[in-house]
């Protein structure tokens, strides 16, 4: 984990330039509807330079992100999430064109299928997940511009982001969430609400 992290630390570009919004227009998950909302973060490490954060504030943060982007989908055949905080950076100040660090956030991320009882991935997906770029931290790093509120909850909604566009892309491959015809959509709202906060 500490060689990701200086790897990480040394890059100087960031993955974005427009912040994702839970508001954003829903991608295709075919039937997919959020069930439990399980966020943990109890082999969480620091990287070497970096704001202090608590796992707790992680949690809540990740779990707040999932459940306002996953929480939209109105399918009828119930998943659950249950992801992991391996480690994270957050940028604080530096010094302008000199040294501008930059967040970062990797989870590992299982999906479950609650009709069937099972994982979708029996491997966990990892997720390395970066800050989104404004005109301002590009040059001045957002340790200079941003709070560590604002580059958790920037991280956490790209990581709902990064999230959503690998369920998309699995259920064009595998499947996923592809409508099974014996489900039974009021069994799945009542199993499903109201969503856990996992702590």
């Amino acid at each position: 984990m500490i060689r990701i992290f200086a790897l990480l630390a040394g890059l100087s570009l960031l993955a974005a330039c427009t912040a994702p919004s839970p508001d954003d227009p829903l991608q295709d998950l075919g039937a997919f509807y959020f069930g439990h909302n399980i966020v943990v973060a109890p082999k969480m490490q620091k990287g070497p330079i970096s704001r202090d954060a608590t796992k707790e504030e992680w949690v809540d943060v990740l779990t707040g992100a999932m459940r306002d982007r996953f929480g939209r989908y109105d399918g009828d055949q119930l998943y659950h999430f249950g992801i992991s905080v391996e480690g994270y950076m957050l940028a604080p100040p530096g010094v302008p064109l000199v040294y501008t660090p930059k967040s970062v956030l990797i989870v590992n991320v299982t999906v479950w299928d609650d009709a069937a009882g099972k994982k979708l991935n029996d491997k966990v997906k990892q997720f390395t997940v970066f800050e989104t770029a404004s005109g301002g931290s590009v040059l001045v790093g957002s340790g200079n511009e941003r709070t560590k509120q604002q580059q958790m909850q920037g991280l956490a909604r790209n990581t709902a982001d990064q999230i959503e566009d690998w369920l998309v892309e699995m259920h064009k491959e595998n499947g996923w969430f592809a409508p099974r015809p014996d489900t039974d959509p009021a069994a799945t709202a009542a199993s499903a609400a109201p969503l856990p906060v996992a702590g």
